[in-house]
């Protein structure tokens, strides 16, 4: 079932470049249709998103309240909720320990410079409906949004007959301040640009379909938007030491995602990879998504032997998986080698779905190589800095001329006479 290559610096390129075309730029059919939906909210407000709403679920949009979210969470297996609830609590102490503080010092010229920190007013979560149901989801997104400080979190959700009693349960854990049932490019364009009673957001935050995808891509610069996420993908790097049945399974743990979703073993040992082919078909016939699973392998699972764990790195670095586990012997030895994944799981005892929901780090990752660049989702990013900078009169005669030969130099007059004029006195 698992395509077993040879690294040989023509074989592993080619399926490094299926797996980059898999996440393709949305197609111009979605932007048209996610473009026309926001144009219209924009220009005609809460009748607009009412339409759509009705369009595409069935119902207008509705204020979920909290008697809704009480029931929800008694209706939920007490199992789940203490699941939930631990959940809840690692993320938050995670996300503490992150969280990025004002600070202030006196630079060398004596002036008192530094930051202030502020978390973001007003926050929107998307959280799917329909047959998918993400309260992990809800987790990793409100809470680090809580430790940041938001002042209101907004969470949206199609009106359908179906909403997920364990997500509405999730938003009450997390502290969700106001549930609104709407989905959609609506719910994205309602929340960009305010409409009734939905309220206008400075960041919006959480997965969708490929039209929620696009309408996030199209109002990023008009307000802030967590990131584009593509199909799921791990990569684990394995050496002659590491246990078959383990790898089979974390691979076998992304691929149920989607048919799109990418799993890869990166090797030393031709026979660990032969051995965890086996594994998984064996573990294969008794999951419940086996036809993902058999679909997502044949077309983006590989496993890919190298010559040695240097290697492997190189070859995961330029991957830049959203998750990245390392399950060789010495996992610690490894580690420096990596410069670009979203998440790296240290060891065989931690597997990737322990990042999903429970050890606190956020499952709200950069997909499709945009580990390059991108950071997981985190307190950090629902703050936002201010530049600070005091300086008395005795601080600034240290520095006015510098300024003043700066500005003059860029030809910005007006610059030099703000610093100069505060010191006629004291000029020759």
């Amino acid at each position: 079932m698992l395509k077993i290559i040879k690294a040989d610096g023509t074989a592993e390129k080619q399926q490094i470049e299926e797996m980059r075309r898999r996440a393709a730029e949305t197609g111009e059919g979605i932007q048209a249709t996610a473009a026309a939906v926001l144009r219209d909210v924009r220009e005609n407000g809460y009748a607009a998103v009412e339409k759509y709403s009705m369009q595409f679920d069935g119902a207008a949009p509705r204020e979920i309240g909290k008697e809704e979210l009480d029931a929800a969470y008694g209706a939920c297996a007490p199992e789940l909720i203490a699941a939930m609830e631990e959940a809840a609590a690692d993320i938050r102490d995670y996300n503490e320990k992150l969280l990025t503080r004002t600070m202030e010092w006196k630079n060398p010229a004596g002036g008192t410079v530094g930051r202030v920190v502020r978390g973001l007013t007003r926050v929107g979560i998307y959280v799917p409906g329909g047959t998918a149901a993400y309260p992990s989801s809800v987790l990793m997104n409100a809470i680090p949004a809580k430790v940041a400080g938001v002042e209101e979190i907004v969470m949206v959700t199609p009106p359908t007959k179906n909403l997920n009693g364990a997500v509405l349960a999730a938003a009450k854990i997390a502290g969700v301040d106001r549930v609104i049932g709407v989905g959609g490019v609506q719910a994205i364009a309602a929340l960009t640009y305010g409409a009734g009673f939905i309220p206008k957001v400075d960041k919006i935050c959480g997965p969708g379909n490929a039209y929620v995808a696009a309408a996030k891509r199209l109002v990023y610069g008009t307000i802030d938007i967590d990131m584009v996420a593509g199909p799921s993908e791990v990569l684990v790097i394995a050496d002659e030491a590491s246990n078959p049945k383990y790898v089979a399974a974390d691979l076998l743990s992304q691929a149920e995602h989607d048919v799109l979703a990418s799993a890869v073993l990166l090797t030393t040992s031709e026979d660990l990879a032969r051995a965890v082919d086996g594994e998984i078909v064996w573990q294969c016939g008794y999951l419940s998504r086996r036809e993902i699973i058999e679909q997502s392998l044949r077309d983006f699972g590989a496993a890919i032997v190298c010559p040695d764990l240097q290697s492997c790195a190189d070859l995961a670095n330029e991957i830049a998986p959203e998750h990245l586990e390392i399950c060789t012997k010495e996992p610690r030895a490894v580690l420096p080698m990596i410069r670009n994944a979203g998440a790296v799981f240290l060891g065989e005892h931690a597997p990737e779905p322990l990042g999903d929901y429970l050890a606190g780090p956020n499952h709200v990752l950069p997909t499709s190589g945009t580990a390059r660049f991108f950071s997981p989702l985190s307190v950090d990013s629902f703050l936002k800095t201010m530049s600070i900078l005091e300086y008395s009169r005795d601080d600034l005669r240290r520095q006015w001329k510098q300024a003043a030969v700066f500005a003059r130099a860029e030809f910005l007059t007006a610059h030099a006479n703000a610093v100069e004029v505060r010191f006629e006195d004291e000029q020759e």
